[in-house]
């Protein structure tokens, strides 16, 4: 199953908020003189038919004579470290409109196109069958600035932050109100307030995590101020609310003598709204909860992120999620979205599935925000159809949310790089008081937990939790401080996940049993396609004297063993299983080649004991049929194209599911079925769970179960509306539970 791109190199992560400082006042980041452009389809963000915008007019480049070099050239222009590879004849689409260069030849070192060899600007013989396109290495220049990223060159930055008041508002995280302050030279320098708006305060909570802005009590503020010798930096600031970071708005610096700023004002100081993860509070949190009981269920999500306020943007429209198409994706949607999910403004709005592709329809594309809208749905966009766009172009954002501090708390040691290691944690840090660093218990460790612990790190997901840690004992911490972890894997930190507390419980206290992690920036994403499962499935009755293999393996139920061998049948619900890997990295089992098993009887290797779970339920979810659980041979069976194979079985040959690629178990294979011999007539529902016990790390596991509706009437089965778990909404998933049955053999 699976075989090929690996996308997802390392993205720059945008760790502070930044603000523009330059000599102009008020303040704008500069344009390039030559603006560059990549357009066409089909594409992903990082490649596309090259467009230039020369005197007042975009148009494209000539195939003739293009090198890498020239590829550098343009690729560096956009933001990207390099080139990987260049495209002729139109690969992207012909372009429109002037063909502003041909005869193109670069050194590889220019800082622009215009100023490489060339026949001269508008001097082409060349037709839009000849426009030129570029691939560009998926990964950013440090410092790049473009319209679709936050970022500025450090040496032109100052960080933001609110500096609470009061030594308990000093200690509670997250930091909801404050003066607001802004790095200057080797300390902090406050704003003054004349002119102040609300729509500068909305701009400062976004950028530190928050989705609004209220009123805040002044007074308090001011006599802190006539107490306190403030140091004032900006001064008429003036934001319309909309922008990503303070560096958008217009503001002014006070120059020269300053102890006579902001003679008619004060600090200016700010009060936010946290969103419902990041509440504090008994009385602000029921208040959260009962606006969203009164709200209903969102309609809109973030999937396949490796931190909190990251990942794909899913919709609900009607009774059914799906995706939205990048065309026309910017900072302004980007920061709808994250404001409605309950986090800051936007500081990256990402295109070209790179938080990996979804399923389902493609709901929106164009989508054109104001920045002032309370919802997505308020946006102009166009309604779509999939010849539109593919999934290859979902959109993702990756949104400011509030400092929890919850990384200073964990930490890992021992390993052969950052990304791995035995995990340390710090308790007992009470006021004043030092943490004490101690180990966490093993028993009950899995990648759930190691996935809790690798996003507390900020190292994106994990690749593996360990139980055994000897190998990496090279900390002088040796005591277990943490034992009965157990997490959901949503959780932001370790001490969110159920766990013993102070009463440590845990058979194993030396050091080789403490848990560990191998953490990694990318994961897989499996989920199986539902409608071949529902076009596939039928009965068969099977003699027995052909299932000795099945039964060596445990494929039937375990009435089987009390059958008449080798006479009478086994009645099998037999389906095909396709089973796709729409993540970011490939999909490879935890074990290694040394410990797989081989199967005489089918003569392969397992490398999975249970990668996937059969089940026939009633509508209250009792199994009715004994789970099978399937293992298999994972290989790559068919891949998208342009993706190549990578996973064979044959030949004790490497097992594993490549992005982009899909393995198929047909439905007229060994072990492809459920034995329904005891099951009575009725209704029921059909369940297939892939990766059930979590043990190989996925960025997404709420895809991994699909279900189908089914009567049964003892000679025939009727399998319909077979869905993945998490593809419809809650009341569409009530009706689906509550499926009264079939009255005849018309599904409608």
């Amino acid at each position: 199953m699976g075989s090929c791109r690996a996308w997802a190199l390392p993205e720059l992560l945008v760790l502070s908020v930044w603000l523009w400082v330059s000599s102009a006042s008020p303040t704008h980041p500069p344009s390039p003189a030559l603006r560059v452009r990549l357009a066409g389809y089909p594409r992903k963000h990082n490649e596309g038919r090259v467009e230039l915008f020369y005197n007042d007019e975009w148009g494209t480049i000539c195939d003739d004579d293009f090198t890498l070099a020239n590829a550098h050239v343009l690729c560096r222009h956009l933001g990207f470290v390099a080139a990987t590879g260049w495209a002729h004849s139109a690969k992207y689409g012909k372009g429109v409109g002037r063909i502003w260069l041909d005869n193109v030849n670069c050194a590889g070192g220019e800082k622009s196109i215009g100023d490489c060899k060339h026949r001269g600007w508008g001097n082409s013989d060349c037709s839009h069958e000849e426009d030129a396109g570029v691939i560009c290495k998926d990964e950013r220049i440090p410092g790049f600035k473009d319209s679709n990223v936050i970022e500025t060159e450090p040496s032109h930055v100052e960080e933001v932050r609110l500096r609470a008041v009061g030594a308990g508002a000093r200690r509670q995280l997250p930091v909801t109100e404050g003066i607001v302050e802004v790095r200057y030279k080797d300390g902090w320098a406050q704003i003054c307030d004349e002119g102040w708006s609300s729509h500068n305060s909305r701009v400062v909570c976004g950028m530190l995590g928050f989705p609004a802005e209220k009123k805040v009590n002044k007074n308090f503020y001011k006599l802190l101020a006539e107490r306190q010798q403030l140091r004032y930096r900006l001064h008429s600031v003036s934001c319309a609310g909309t922008e990503g970071h303070l560096s958008m708005c217009a503001f002014q610096f006070y120059r020269g003598n300053v102890s006579a700023a902001c003679s008619g004002g004060s600090a200016a100081v700010v009060s936010c709204v946290p969103g419902p993860l990041f509440a504090t509070g008994s009385a602000h949190k029921k208040k959260q909860r009962q606006q969203r009981q009164q709200q209903g269920q969102p309609r809109i999500r973030l999937k396949g992120g490796a931190k909190v306020g990251e990942g794909r943007v899913e919709v609900l429209k009607g009774s059914e999620w799906g995706t939205i198409c990048d065309d026309r994706w910017n900072l302004l949607s980007a920061s709808v979205v994250c404001r409605e999910l309950g986090f800051g403004s936007a500081k990256e709005a990402l295109t070209g599935a790179r938080m990996g592709q979804g399923t389902g329809p493609i709901h929106m594309n164009e989508v054109q925000c104001l920045g002032t809208e309370k919802s997505l749905w308020s946006c102009s966009f166009k309604n779509i159809t999939q010849e539109d766009c593919k999934h290859t172009e979902d959109v993702a954002v990756r949104c400011n949310v509030p400092y929890m501090g919850y990384e200073t708390l964990i930490r890992l040691s021992g390993g052969r790089s950052r990304f791995e290691g035995r995990v340390e944690v710090a308790v007992g840090a009470g006021a004043g008081e030092q943490p004490r660093w101690g180990l966490v218990c093993s028993e009950g460790w899995g990648t759930l937990e190691a996935m809790v612990a690798c996003r507390q790190l900020g190292l994106g997901f994990a690749n593996h939790g360990l139980q055994e840690t000897w190998y990496w004992d090279a900390s002088n911490v040796t005591e277990m401080v943490l034992s009965g972890v157990k997490c959901t894997g949503h959780e932001m930190s370790l001490s969110h996940c159920q766990h013993h507390g102070s009463s440590l419980n845990c058979r194993n206290t030396g050091t080789r049993y403490a848990a560990g992690v191998i953490c990694s920036e990318t994961a897989s994403d499996l989920l199986l396609h539902a409608p071949l499962v529902q076009e596939t499935a039928y009965i068969e009755d099977r003699p027995l004297h052909m299932l000795y293999c099945a039964a060596e393996e445990s494929c039937l139920s375990s009435s089987a063993r009390l059958a008449n061998w080798p006479y009478g049948h086994r009645r099998l619900l037999r389906f095909s299983s396709q089973i796709h890997n729409n993540g970011r990295a490939d999909f490879r089992p935890k074990a290694g080649r040394h410990s797989w098993v081989w199967h005489e009887c089918h003569r392969h290797y397992h490398s999975m004991d249970i990668f996937t779970h059969y089940d026939i339920l009633t509508p209250n979810g009792t199994k009715v049929a004994e789970g099978h659980k399937a293992s298999f041979c994972l290989e790559d069976t068919e891949c998208e194209e342009d993706v190549a194979k990578r996973y064979e079985c044959a030949n004790f040959g490497e097992q594993g599911i490549t992005v982009g690629c899909w393995d198929l178990y047909r439905h007229d294979i060994d072990c492809q079925w459920i034995d329904i011999t005891d099951v009575k007539p009725g209704n029921y529902i059909l369940q297939v769970v892939i990766n059930p016990n979590f043990e190989v790390a996925e960025s997404d596991f709420t895809n991994n179960a699909m279900k189908c509706n089914c009567k049964y009437d003892g000679h025939r089965i009727w399998v319909h509306s077979c869905h993945i778990g998490d593809a419809l909404s809650e009341e569409a998933n009530r009706r689906f539970e509550q499926y009264p049955g079939q009255l005849n053999n018309q599904i409608s």
